[in-house]
C-alpha cells in the first residue's frame, strides 16, 4: 500500500524514548495514522508485536480500516492524554491484526477511487446549488464507507446530497466539515517566508489566531501581509507572542508624550525586544527620530510627574546622539576650501604677415 502521498515526515511524532527499552508492555494504547492528518487511538488487546510504520487492520463502526502505526507504548499514552480531553468517554476499538497482502490490495483499490469520486461529488453539490466545497474524500480500507471533507461558511442542508452520494457510489457516507487551514495543509504551498507552509510540513494542531497577536508584536496592520495562503491570519504570529508579552511587562501601561526642555516628544514606535522607544522632537531635531532606552523613558516620566522638564541630552550616549542627529562625523575644512581659479592663458598669435610664405603668382598679362 502506497503511503508516500501522506507525508509521513510531517505527521510522525519524534520518539524521544527511542533509545530506551521497548515500552509496549507498559501500555496497550497504539496511535494509528490514516490518510491526511487523521489519527485515532486503539487498544492492542492481543499484545501484537507492533512497531512504528507497521500497517494494521483496526476495527471501526462499522467495518474495518487499514492504517499505519505512528506511536506505541508510553509515548502513545502520553499523546492520548494530551489530545483527548474527555478520556472517560472515548470509544475504544481494537487492533485486529497486521495487514496482510489481501488487506493492502483492497485498501489500495479503495484509495484509487478517491479522486474520481471527489470530482463527481463536487458536480453533484453544484447541481443542488449548495454553498459548500468538497475538499477531499477518504475511503475506508474495506471500501464500504467514505468520509467527505467539505468547507462551508454556514450551515448546509446536505441530506439530499448524502442520498445521492449513497445511491451513486454505493457506499456509506460521512460528512466532515473542515476549515481553510486544514485545506491549506492538505494542498500545501510556499509561504511568504520562502519555505513550505507549516501546516503542510509539521504542524497538525491549529490554534485560533486573532489580530491582537499582530498588534501586541507591533506588526503592520495590513491584512494582506498578515494573511497566509488559506486567507486567514498566519499561524506563525503565535510563535513569538509569549516572548513579546513577557517583554511588555517591563513597559509602562501607557507611553505618553514626554515633556523635555526642548519641547514635547511624541511617541510613534516601540521596539519591544530591544527595549527602545522612538519619539519625535520637532523643535530640536527637525522631524528626525529620537531613540531612548526604556530605563531613560521611565526616569523622564517620573520627572514629568514632579513637574520637571529635563534636558534630553543627558539621557543620550554619544553614540545615540550621533545616530539621532544623523551625523556623518567630522569634516576636514581644509578640503572644502575653494581652489584658486587658474588663469586661462591662451597663446596669442601675432597678426604680422609671414614673410616666409611664397607669394602667389601675379596673373597679369
Amino acid at each position: 500500500m502506497n503511503t508516500d502521498g501522506d507525508r509521513p515526515e510531517m505527521l510522525g511524532t519524534y520518539d524521544w524514548l527511542n533509545d530506551l527499552p521497548d515500552t509496549t508492555h507498559l501500555s496497550d494504547i497504539v496511535e494509528v495514522r490514516f490518510k491526511g492528518t487523521r489519527k485515532e487511538f486503539f487498544k492492542n488487546e492481543d499484545t501484537l508485536p507492533l512497531k512504528v510504520g507497521d500497517l494494521v487492520v483496526v476495527a471501526t463502526n462499522p467495518g474495518h480500516d487499514v492504517g499505519t502505526v505512528s506511536l506505541t507504548g508510553t509515548l502513545a499514552e502520553k499523546q492520548f492524554k494530551r489530545k483527548i480531553r474527555k478520556q472517560e468517554r472515548y470509544q475504544w476499538n481494537k487492533i485486529y491484526r497486521k495487514a496482510t497482502t489481501t488487506d493492502k490490495d483492497k485498501a489500495e483499490e479503495a484509495r484509487k477511487r478517491e479522486y474520481a469520486v471527489m470530482v463527481r461529488s463536487r458536480q453533484l453539490a453544484n447541481e443542488l446549488e449548495l454553498d459548500m466545497k468538497i475538499g477531499d474524500v477518504e475511503f475506508r480500507g474495506d471500501n464500504s464507507k467514505a468520509i467527505f471533507y467539505y468547507i462551508a461558511e454556514g450551515r448546509v442542508d446536505f441530506r439530499e446530497l448524502i442520498r445521492r452520494y449513497a445511491r451513486e457510489f454505493r457506499i456509506k457516507v460521512e460528512m466532515k466539515q473542515i476549515g481553510a487551514r486544514q485545506e491549506a495543509g492538505r494542498i500545501g504551498g510556499i509561504g511568504s517566508c520562502g519555505r513550505e507552509l507549516c501546516c503542510s510540513t509539521w504542524r497538525t494542531d491549529f490554534d485560533s489566531v486573532t489580530s491582537d497577536a499582530a498588534h501586541q508584536q507591533g506588526l503592520s496592520p495590513n491584512a494582506e501581509k498578515m494573511a497566509g495562503k488559506c486567507g486567514k491570519l498566519k499561524c506563525c504570529l503565535m510563535y513569538e507572542l509569549d516572548t513579546y508579552l513577557e517583554a511588555q511587562e517591563d513597559f509602562p501601561n501607557e507611553l505618553l508624550a514626554l515633556e523635555t526642555a526642548k519641547g514635547l516628544a511624541r511617541h510613534f514606535k516601540t521596539e519591544i525586544l530591544n527595549k527602545k522607544i522612538w519619539y519625535t522632537l520637532e523643535e530640536a531635531y527637525g522631524n528626525k527620530p529620537l531613540v531612548l532606552d526604556l530605563d531613560d523613558v521611565k526616569k523622564i516620566i517620573q520627572l514629568n510627574k514632579r513637574g520637571r522638564k529635563p534636558p534630553i541630552e543627558q539621557y543620550l550616549s554619544p553614540e545615540a546622539k550621533i545616530e539621532n542627529e544623523m551625523s556623518v562625523g567630522s569634516v576636514n575644512t581644509d578640503l572644502l576650501e575653494k581652489p584658486q581659479k587658474k588663469k586661462n592663458r591662451k597663446k596669442k598669435f601675432s597678426k604680422r604677415p609671414n614673410t616666409n610664405r611664397p607669394k602667389k603668382a601675379d596673373n597679369k598679362s
